[in-house]
């Protein structure tokens, strides 16, 4: 009850401040691009249900393929690439928190074809509402950056990547607060003004990548060990 009610109150705050930027980042989307502003996907919400995630379209209409995107996908728009550098895309989803299939923190929800893999594993995760931002996401907040340095992206998207993500998430989840959902929320604001002050054209574009990797899973190994450690100094 009290991770819903901090979900509505802040999240009614964000929202605020989000829908200017939404109705603004929707006029242009309708100037790069034919197609509808919002892009609705199928993804599997606590217990197993499914709902419509909300996202701004970065995509050309109609665009098939992949679930995922590796490297400078063709399929992505001009301004859709500026609007995932900065995670606007992800603004709508604000209003699946309000309407209470996401949480604000809380494992990314995916597609049915990820679950029905990995069905185990989401068993353990899908007690919870999935939400916007948790440690896995801050670890892998530029994956499609990371993949395109892979031999084998599909390969490593199955068998690295998502393995990954679910562990970091299920470690998670097993020690949050209120307190801990705050600071992976601050820590995922720093992490999508983080572009603002980098300069990554001086250091290389690999070495960017590698660098923001490289936070992303200090971030999310060291955040989920200091929630796990407040965690158990609170116990008696």
């Amino acid at each position: 009850m009290a991770k819903r009610l901090f979900d509505v109150a802040v999240g009614s705050f964000l929202l605020i401040f989000a829908i200017p930027a939404i109705v603004i980042c929707g006029i242009a989307i309708k100037m790069d691009s034919r197609g509808p502003v919002f892009f609705l996907q199928s993804r599997v919400g606590r217990g197993f249900r499914r709902f419509r995630l909300i996202k701004l379209r970065t995509m050309k209409d109609a665009a098939r393929g992949k679930y995922y995107s590796v490297g400078n996908d063709l399929r992505v728009t001009r301004l859709g690439r500026f609007l995932r550098r900065y995670k606007l895309d992800e603004l709508p989803q604000l209003w699946n928190v309000m309407r209470g299939e996401m949480s604000l923190v809380g494992p990314r929800p995916v597609v049915p074809e990820v679950v029905e893999a990995h069905r185990e594993a989401y068993g353990a995760l899908l007690c919870a509402r999935p939400g916007l931002t948790d440690p896995a996401t801050l670890k892998y907040s530029r994956e499609a950056e990371m993949l395109a340095r892979q031999a084998d992206p599909d390969a490593c998207f199955r068998r690295e990547f998502t393995p990954d993500k679910l562990r970091i998430s299920q470690r998670y989840l097993e020690c949050a607060t209120l307190g801990s959902d705050a600071m992976v929320l601050l820590a995922t604001i720093a992490r999508v003004a983080e572009p603002l002050w980098r300069h990554e054209v001086e250091i290389g574009a690999d070495s960017a990548v590698q660098a923001d990797a490289d936070a992303g899973m200090c971030s999310a190994e060291v955040g989920v060990e200091i929630f796990q450690e407040t965690r158990e100094s609170a116990l008696p």
